[in-house]
């Protein structure tokens, strides 16, 4: 299944509703083209070509999303500077409330005045948090983010955290930098962009260690990801069945159609019932927690 136009019929031969991508962007007109710019010219440091398939407008992209039958959606923003997260919030939340399917979306950064940034967004109704430590190139133990990590663990709200390593290293990025903040923080809910990538093991080992960490599925097992090891699969599939994995898929910065993320779930040969938590369930009981 590499068609877009096949997507309603796989997630309505599971019974479901429709699909929730926990993983998914939505930004100001000229950061997105400033993402977008990055990726065209990110070739060598990624290793390979990364054409972003879904360009076009936010009305068209949030179209097409519906078309296929997404219902739930994010718009994951994240700041990499300081004085950028409230008026990406302010972006954010008021994108979720003029787009239907969209939960509301917001983003922090460590700098003074962090825990009032992130109180307003709560107080805006933001339901799920991104941060992006291998972009922002900071590390996620701050001390001006310690009464954050607190208020989201206190409060129940999941933050998407990019801490794997792909496409490059820095200092604050694996499982060990993060999962220091849930040693602090256990019962904080953590999604885990990508899987990890591609420190599978270590963000497996994390989400066996703490029960509210999850892993979310963005570009892994598709052929722009190879390589997941083989024998962790078995991890993966029980993992998915005890709500922990959850569908994302990175659109519309990705370089293949959103129907292969789907397909690259399916030829995991986990069966129908991991594929309607992993695509449906496990988000929707997080979010409703």
């Amino acid at each position: 299944m590499n068609d877009d136009d096949e997507v309603p019929a796989f997630w309505q031969a599971l019974g479901l509703p429709g699909l929730f991508d926990v993983h998914t962007h939505f930004l100001p007109e000229r950061m997105m083209r400033k993402v977008w710019a990055h990726f065209d010219a990110g070739g060598p440091l990624v290793g390979r070509p990364w054409p972003i398939r879904y360009r076009g407008s936010d009305a068209e992209r949030a179209d097409h999303l519906r078309e296929m039958g997404v219902r739930h959606f994010t718009a994951l923003a994240y700041a990499h500077r300081p004085d950028m997260a409230a008026d990406l919030n302010a972006w954010t939340l008021g994108f979720a409330a003029r787009t239907p399917g969209c939960v509301p979306s917001a983003t922090f950064y460590p700098e003074p005045g962090v825990p009032g940034i992130v109180d307003a967004a709560l107080d805006g109704g933001a339901r799920i948090f991104k941060v992006h430590l291998q972009v922002g190139g900071y590390d996620p133990n701050d001390p001006l983010l310690e009464p954050v990590w607190g208020r989201l663990a206190e409060t129940g709200t999941p933050v998407v955290v990019h801490a794997g390593s792909g496409p490059v290293a820095n200092g604050y990025t694996g499982p060990g930098p993060f999962g220091e903040v849930l040693r602090r923080h256990p019962s904080l809910v953590a999604v885990i962009a990508h899987f990890g990538a591609p420190e599978y093991e270590g963000f497996l080992d994390l989400a066996d260690r703490y029960a509210n960490v999850m892993l979310d599925t963005t570009m892994v097992f598709t052929t722009f990801f190879p390589g997941f090891p083989p024998e962790l699969l078995p991890r993966v599939e029980e993992l998915g069945l005890a709500g922990r994995v959850l569908l994302g898929s990175d659109y519309p910065n990705i370089p293949h159609p959103y129907a292969h993320q789907l397909d690259s779930l399916r030829r995991l040969g986990f069966g129908d019932d991991w594929l309607r938590a992993v695509c449906w369930g496990n988000a929707a009981g997080m979010m409703e927690r």
